[in-house]
């Protein structure tokens, strides 16, 4: 499954890596060595990213914020400033532009996760969220899609059979699928799955719940085929996940501690 891509733009090297290493942690493509405004323009003609994280303080002329305003202009690509510039002069630049999120310096790595999690679900979702645009859509296309998004998200415990969404849609499923995949950007299939690996994941960090259980749990019709899919998608077996995440979280304390 093709892993989302974030771009850094960040001129300390050191800062970068530390974002980079975080965030490949949940298995995201992570671009850095991006320190200044034209280096970010340059690297967008060739890279469609599914979010930029942006320090305001960059390399020459022009800041992050520049780079925000641009980015509003052309509404393609989702992003959160990253600085420990948090007064009202920079704050009230930065609101011009409209950023999905903003993240003080120095974080901690679950904000900068949680942060990055919900900004990549919620882009993905804005074809079929009207709740979240200005004007009230109106387009039939949209409802219908949103309405079967629905229903996936209400029984994702269960084994989804792809007809049954698609009734919900009015759409016969070869079309159906046809118009997901053009809305959603994935097809109807790859948003199930993600969405049942998603909670998987939580339940394999927040529980002691066998993993055969999950699986059933999850609308899986075999531990094997949940093994499968689980690997292809996040890159480890559910085992090696749980023990990872489990090692994480003891490091993470015994550094607080």
């Amino acid at each position: 499954m093709k892993k989302e891509k974030i771009i850094v733009v960040e001129d300390n090297p050191i800062i970068a890596n530390d974002i980079k290493n975080i965030l490949e942690e949940d298995n995201y493509n992570v671009v850095i060595d991006v320190g200044s405004v034209n280096e970010a323009k340059d690297i967008l003609k060739t890279e469609s990213p599914d979010l930029m994280l942006i320090d305001i303080k960059l390399n020459g002329t022009k800041d992050g914020v520049d780079l925000g305003r641009e980015l509003l202009v052309s509404d393609a690509v989702p992003y959160i400033y990253i600085s420990s510039y948090s007064d009202k002069m920079t704050l009230e630049r930065v609101k011009e532009t409209r950023p999905q999120g903003f993240l003080v310096k120095p974080f901690k790595a679950i904000d900068l996760k949680t942060i990055v999690a919900l900004v990549i679900y919620n882009n993905r979702h804005k074809q079929v969220d009207p709740v979240r645009e200005s004007v009230p859509l109106t387009d039939d296309i949209t409802f219908r899609i949103r309405n079967a998004i629905n229903y996936i998200n209400d029984n994702i415990e269960t084994k989804i059979d792809l007809s049954d969404v698609a009734s919900i849609s009015k759409y016969k499923v070869h079309h159906f699928i046809r118009v997901f995949t053009r809305q959603v950007g994935m097809t109807p299939y790859q948003y199930i799955l993600n969405r049942k690996i998603d909670k998987a994941k939580a339940a394999l960090e927040d529980s002691d719940l066998a993993i055969s259980a999950i699986a059933f749990d999850y609308g899986f019709l075999s531990y094997s085929n949940f093994w499968s899919a689980f690997k292809k998608v996040v890159g480890m077996s559910p085992e090696e996940y749980r023990i990872h995440q489990r090692i994480k979280s003891y490091r993470n304390q015994e550094l607080k501690n």
